[in-house]
């Protein structure tokens, strides 16, 4: 049978950051450039009702969801172990459903696009003779680390993680030690044996998408282009095909959040979260307090019960219900803030709330799906990392962007005081010095405007990669009629 258009399967891997900006990818490739996607979620074993109210919200007669089932790792990953360990886990007990689920497909897709944790799934796309792409749902400064580590020796690891050296990358801004990726200075252990692995596995695909455009990073996509340069490692076709952000949709729940808005100044609330798994640590969690209360600013801060010692500690459990939030903050916090401040618990609509007028600023963890929503509403950012890459984001955006103000402490080695959390929080929404900020992620919010536009340059990639797989296809379709 002849199959009428490209199908493009692509499989997400758990946690909202990478799933969000996946049906993103999924929206654009059936809407724009008429292809078919089904989309494959591993969930985790909890249950998520932050992901039940997104996939509620989906169209699904024009984008297949499927859930695969769920896979518990609570007897397999240590209970110390990260949270990348525990997805990478995740994905790979999950291979045995993908594979089950593609085979009893009538129609097999014609590609198969996977993400950072998903690159095993790759000896599936060659089984059933599909072409295979990495969706890096984050920047490619990020992805030309992962391109280039395979060049690296131990010496210049070592020099990185032991002598604090920065860790250079052919013609990209070099990584400075104190924002260098979680997996370096384990690099004498599995974590990172695991990273190579999947590195080395990115070099065999088809193309790698990136959720970036060419006006975001023209350095380090030149230098990923460049034979001379990471194009020397990166021999895949690169496309960036953002900014991916989920569009503001009608509010279906927690509509008090955004009525709260309603009744606020244009540009005078701080948005504070920290993704859908960030966490702070007891003390840190009244130090933010106070220090939004002592900035006289209005707020809505979205607040999950403090973890000490794991600043991703809410990744698996985001969804679940907590306690009053009240007992973890100050003393009359909530009472004396009742006027200017709207604390939520757990979840928030953060599309919705950074597209609302009443926001001017987002205090956030930097992870790139927020930094991107935040960048696409013209909203700027103080940069609070907690982990993965993060770090690397908040350099990008504070130092080469100019869209955020950031902390002089590390947060996920140190408290930040309050005095600080309400220096960054005037800086942002009411001194004069924070104006060029607004100004400048404004200017971004419109080059990426452009970029997704008919005819602009993530358009046109986006555009490039789906005429890749109609040629796979006819080739396909050739090789079976036997020509």
């Amino acid at each position: 049978m002849q199959i009428a258009k490209p199908h493009a399967a692509i499989l997400a891997s758990p946690g909202m950051g990478h799933l969000v900006p996946v049906l993103e990818l999924g929206k654009r490739l059936v809407t724009l450039h008429n292809l078919q996607v089904t989309i494959f979620i591993v969930a985790p074993a909890t249950s998520d009702e932050q992901l039940s109210q997104l996939l509620d919200s989906q169209n699904q007669d024009f984008l297949h969801i499927v859930l695969l089932p769920s896979v518990d790792v609570s007897g397999i990953a240590d209970a110390e172990a990260s949270i990348s360990t525990k997805i990478v886990i995740m994905m790979h007990q999950s291979l045995p459903l993908l594979r089950s689920a593609i085979s009893a497909m009538t129609i097999r897709p014609t590609a198969l696009i996977v993400d950072l944790f998903g690159t095993e799934a790759m000896a599936i796309a060659d089984e059933f003779e599909m072409l295979k792409y990495v969706f890096i749902a984050s920047n490619a400064w990020f992805f030309a680390v992962i391109a280039y580590a395979p060049e690296l020796d131990r010496k210049v690891l070592a020099e990185h993680v032991y002598q604090q050296q920065p860790l250079k990358l052919p013609g990209c801004t070099p990584i400075r030690f104190e924002d260098n990726l979680e997996v370096f200075p384990a690099f004498e252990n599995p974590m990172y044996d695991g990273f190579m692995h999947a590195s080395m596995e990115m070099a065999l695909a088809d193309g790698i998408i990136i959720n970036t455009w060419e006006d975001l990073e023209p350095k380090t996509l030149r230098a990923l282009r460049d034979s001379n340069l990471l194009g020397r490692v990166c021999k895949a076709p690169v496309y960036p095909v953002g900014p991916l952000a989920r569009s503001v949709q009608p509010p279906i729940w927690r509509k008090e959040v955004l009525d709260w808005l309603d009744k606020q100044p244009r540009e005078s609330v701080i948005y504070v979260s920290f993704g859908s798994g960030g966490t702070l640590s007891a003390k840190q969690m009244v130090e933010l307090a106070s220090g939004l209360e002592l900035s006289q600013q209005r707020f809505l801060w979205v607040v999950r019960p403090p973890f000490e010692n794991d600043v991703s500690g809410s990744f698996f459990s985001v969804g679940i219900n907590s306690s009053s939030v009240q007992e973890f903050l100050p003393d009359g916090f909530l009472t004396r803030t009742e006027n200017v401040g709207l604390v939520v618990p757990m979840w928030a609509p953060q599309a919705e709330i950074l597209g609302h007028q009443s926001v001017g600023g987002f205090l956030s963890h930097c992870g790139w799906n927020s930094t991107i929503e935040s960048i696409t509403n013209g909203v700027p950012i103080i940069a609070w990392p907690l982990y993965a890459e993060q770090k690397m984001n908040a350099t990008l955006l504070t130092e080469e962007l100019g869209v955020a103000v950031r902390s002089k402490e590390l947060p996920s080695e140190s408290i930040v005081e309050r005095h600080e959390i309400e220096m960054m929080v005037r800086k942002i929404m009411v001194d004069k010095e924070g104006h060029a900020t607004r100004n400048k992620v404004k200017e971004l919010k419109l080059s990426g405007e452009k970029a997704s536009s008919k005819g602009g340059s993530s358009y046109n990639s986006l555009s490039q990669l789906a005429n890749s797989f109609q040629s796979f296809l006819q080739t396909l379709e050739v090789k079976a009629k036997g020509g």
